[in-house]
């Protein structure tokens, strides 16, 4: 499997920061105004809209100033969809449509609902009744498609509204099935095909506490929970799994294992849910290790609230659970999903990675401050474009 790090931008963000143009050793209020401007919403502000908000650094302001120039639909439509895109597909493309996971996550930054329930909320957002000629469908994108191409002002709250995924007309899954983005269309393309569903797991990960497998890697983990289709011998070399293969696996897979009654299926080109029956792709190569772990239910543990990824900061209700949605809560619940956040919105904000000790210690300020102000992201963008107006 290839190793893709959740800051793959980073060398590209540090070469558009080199293109930026330079402020004045000491900007002032209008400099400051127009970079926050330009970094946040992608244009230009007009002469009106600077002004605005050059006034309220000088009355000392600043998040203000954040807020106003937020409010343009810009911010949404180009700012936010290049920001989430990225997260809905393998490649990590930018250049996707607009989808249902894209448009959910725009919408909870929006409307400020609680940023740690992007992966457990019973929640989407869609088109507004008659906005666009096609309503909402489970198989195919064209709703989003024509928000996109007839340019719905995602900024606007009667355009783009957040409904219940449990109450979708012919919605399998009822409120204690979904699971926030995990269960949007978007992502049961993405992740819930083919493969063993552990592919969901592994961006999850990589999206919503900036680690890739590699860097979760723990060989201290029972491996009581590896599947069958992972063989003990890989090559005839037993150390290889020890030292390799488990390091993976003993952590990955009973968190994976929460996925365990979720598909996509390709024929109807839409997520099915098999409540009580594990999806048959679970017991996939199961002769490979017979004596594997055969999944018998959707109950997830996490391994790694022990040992080196204890780090993390672990501080969900309890250490498993059954199904999609507590799992969900158990990695929002860390301080890594708030630092990870705050990480992104940096790299996407200041055109940089975090380089320096006074990044790293303003990026647990704005963690805090992230948890502190009920999650919001929206708050988190604001707090770093005030970071990165220059001084």
């Amino acid at each position: 499997m290839q190793h893709r790090s959740p800051h793959w931008r980073a060398a590209l963000l540090a070469v558009m920061a080199t293109l930026s143009f330079a402020l004045p050793a000491a900007a002032g209020p209008r400099e400051q105004a127009r970079r926050m401007h330009d970094r946040l919403v992608g244009v230009p502000p007009d002469e009106t809209m600077l002004a605005d908000m050059a006034q309220l650094i000088t009355d000392d302001d600043a998040l203000g100033a954040a807020d106003l120039a937020m409010a343009h639909r810009a911010f949404y439509s180009s700012t936010l969809k290049n920001f989430v895109t990225p997260w809905t597909n393998v490649s990590g493309s930018v250049f996707a449509p607009l989808n249902d996971y894209t448009a959910t996550v725009i919408g909870m930054i929006r409307d400020d609902v609680p940023f740690n329930q992007v992966l457990s909320a019973d929640l989407v957002y869609v088109g507004a009744s008659g906005v666009v000629p096609t309503d909402y469908s489970h198989s195919d994108n064209r709703h989003y498609e024509e928000l996109e191409s007839r340019r719905v002002d995602l900024s606007s709250r009667t355009a783009l509204i957040g409904v219940p995924q449990s109450s979708l007309p012919g919605s399998v899954l009822t409120s204690a099935d979904v699971a926030g983005v995990i269960t949007t269309r978007a992502a049961g393309e993405a992740y819930f095909s083919a493969g063993t569903n552990r592919r969901m797991w592994r961006f999850i990960s990589m999206n919503y506490l900036c680690r890739d497998l590699e860097e979760m890697k723990d060989t201290t983990r029972p491996v009581e929970r590896i599947r069958q289709d992972v063989s003990r011998s890989p090559g005839g070399d037993s150390q290889l799994f020890h030292n390799h293969c488990s390091g993976c696996h003993s952590g990955m897979d009973p968190m994976a294992q929460s996925f365990a009654y979720y598909n996509w299926d390709e024929d109807l080109a839409r997520v099915t849910f098999t409540r009580g029956v594990v999806q048959p792709k679970y017991f996939i190569n199961g002769t490979v290790f017979p004596y594997g772990y055969a999944t018998p239910d959707d109950r997830w543990d996490n391994y790694w609230r022990e040992g080196p990824n204890a780090a993390l900061g672990w501080r969900g209700a309890g250490a498993g659970g059954f199904g999609a949605q507590s799992m969900g809560l158990e990695v929002t619940s860390s301080r890594a999903f708030s630092i990870c956040q705050a990480e992104k919105v940096f790299a996407q904000v200041c055109f940089r990675p975090v380089s320096s000790t006074e990044d790293a210690d303003e990026i647990e300020r704005i963690a805090d401050v992230f948890e502190a102000d009920n999650y919001s992201l929206k708050r988190v963008f604001a707090e770093t474009a005030v970071y990165c107006m220059g001084q």
